[in-house]
């Protein structure tokens, strides 16, 4: 009998490793700490800040894992409201090295029509050679694209658009946006999980409404988000596997490090939303577990949950920040 594959996130890491064989530590490592500096700075989208192959392998190295269990994350909630679809097509906007077409692979197995559209060459080559690792990634088509206002899409069912909207200006957003909710059948929108990312993802998550869209997760609704501006933020956290890199990078021999995101997936088609959802990490106390949920009557509120509630009790303390409630 042969062996079951690896998973998704193994393979990619594995992959990535190989990718810095070769590569001086304390090179790469400067690499990242250059490339996070000038990623939080004002670069047009026309000037790539990933210049050559060194560039690329050290930044994918230290970002596409994070970046695969966020959007895995997304993904997984937005199953849980569409467990029947799985995309037959998927176009990956800004996909640089292609971090979202593996999570989505990781999330719907089997081999799918794929194209990565991205302005960084260079991202996009290194794409196509860790995409050798994962034989549904094959055939994937890898173009060189401006994402901005004259981006255009061919239809297909679902468009993931994961940490770029915060390279882009406003207007060129807008445009991607409303260019994704014309070409797809499902969208799924996936930005850091600060203030101001969780900002452009109710952007976004209002045009997406504004052109026929249901909100499938995290939203148990598609009313208007109850949280009031500037006065909390809505996010999640995904626990990513830390490689030595990171360690090198960020200091500190944790094994593994959470990654914050905020994100929206929404739909054409009918899709179950969840009931409430978890919108901070649960706190479990002596004989009670208390959860921060977002309910369909567009509110939040705070449950307490003891032992005198007994199967729901014990749910809650399997529970965890982003699931469903109650399950």
């Amino acid at each position: 009998m042969n062996a079951p594959a690896p998973p998704a996130a193994e393979t990619l890491r594995t992959a990535l490793a190989d990718l810095l064989d070769g590569l001086p530590p304390r090179q790469a490592a400067q690499a990242v700490d250059r490339l996070i500096s000038n990623y939080r700075g004002a670069t047009p989208t026309n000037a790539p800040i990933l210049r050559d192959r060194a560039d690329v392998a050290a930044y994918a190295a230290y970002r596409m894992p994070a970046t695969f269990e966020a959007v895995h994350s997304a993904l997984e909630a937005f199953t849980q409201a569409a467990p029947d679809w799985a995309p037959g097509s998927h176009v990956d906007v800004g996909g640089g090295t292609g971090a979202a077409t593996w999570a989505v692979s990781a999330t719907w197995p089997g081999e799918r029509p794929v194209t990565v559209l991205d302005w960084a060459e260079p991202a996009l080559a290194l794409g196509r050679e860790v995409a050798a690792a994962n034989p549904t990634l094959r055939n994937a088509d890898w173009q060189r694209a401006r994402i901005g206002s004259a981006l255009t899409l061919d239809s297909t069912d679902l468009v993931t658009v994961s940490y770029v909207l915060n390279e882009l200006t406003a207007p060129d957003r807008v445009a991607l946006v409303d260019a994704a909710a014309n070409a797809a059948q499902a969208v799924v929108i996936v930005e850091p999980g600060t203030p101001d990312g969780y900002a452009r993802v109710i952007e976004a998550r209002d045009r997406l409404i504004a052109a026929g869209f249901r909100v499938a997760a995290p939203c148990p609704h598609s009313a208007a988000c109850p949280i009031v501006p500037g006065e909390d933020w809505c996010h999640f956290s995904a626990r990513v596997s830390r490689s030595s890199l990171h360690r090198q990078v960020k200091g500190g021999s944790l094994p593994y490090e959470d990654e914050k995101f905020a994100y929206v997936a929404a739909a054409r088609f009918p899709t179950a939303p969840a009931p409430s959802r978890v919108v901070r990490r649960p706190q479990i106390r002596k004989g009670q577990v208390l959860l921060d949920l977002c309910e369909p009557e567009e509110r939040l509120t705070r449950r307490t949950i003891t032992k005198r509630h007994g199967d729901l009790y014990k749910a809650a303390r399997d529970t965890d920040w982003g699931d469903a409630w109650p399950r």
